[in-house]
């Protein structure tokens, strides 16, 4: 099942990272109870230095942020975050340069475990996570394997091609032919 719902994810991730480059990322997240808070890292592969982007849903606690590999150690984004100690996250306010750690012995662990997997929206309820409904020793059990990351924005990075919102401009063709579609259809009567 898990092996499944990764390979859903993998693919429902490519359509995210589409919404943000059309400039849908704000607009994303205005409902994280049902839909996530959602951001997008940018992160090198380890190996082979190509650049990724990888949908996450995070919890602010303060000015950090904190996300969560779900698949543990072996999660490719997880290991490159951590390799490069950082990279980029596109967020509802613009793209920023972070600093990336493993949070996962924190103290307050479990308490940002659960504001991630509460933030997070549908998706805990997919992997079987009830966060609101669960005590601190079933939610510690059931995440066990997974990494908490630690996630700090530094600085406002410029912004890039392939970034969020570029694509945005598409808006406006679509916003043009739709109302002349519109006016065609109402004077062809």
């Amino acid at each position: 099942m898990m092996r499944i719902l990764r390979r859903v994810f993998h693919h429902l991730n490519r359509g995210m990272v589409l919404l943000w480059r059309l400039g849908l990322g704000r607009f994303m997240n205005v409902w994280p109870e049902g839909f996530g808070r959602l951001l997008v890292i940018e992160h090198r592969g380890r190996k082979s230095g190509a650049l990724y982007l990888t949908p996450l849903n995070y919890t602010r606690a303060g000015d950090s942020l904190y996300c969560i590999a779900a698949f543990g150690t072996g999660t490719d984004w997880y290991r490159n975050l951590l390799a490069d100690a950082g990279g980029a996250a596109w967020l509802p306010d613009g793209r920023w340069e972070i600093e990336a750690a493993d949070a996962s012995n924190e103290p307050r662990r479990l308490d940002l475990m659960r504001g991630v997997l509460i933030d997070s929206g549908f998706a805990a309820p997919l992997f079987g996570l009830h966060p609101r409904r669960m005590d601190d020793a079933a939610l510690d059990e059931a995440t066990a394997g997974y990494r908490l990351v630690h996630l700090r924005p530094v600085r406002r990075a410029a912004a890039t091609e392939n970034g969020p919102g570029d694509l945005a401009w598409i808006w406006i063709p679509v916003g043009i032919t739709t109302m002349l579609l519109l006016l065609r259809r109402r004077y062809a009567r």
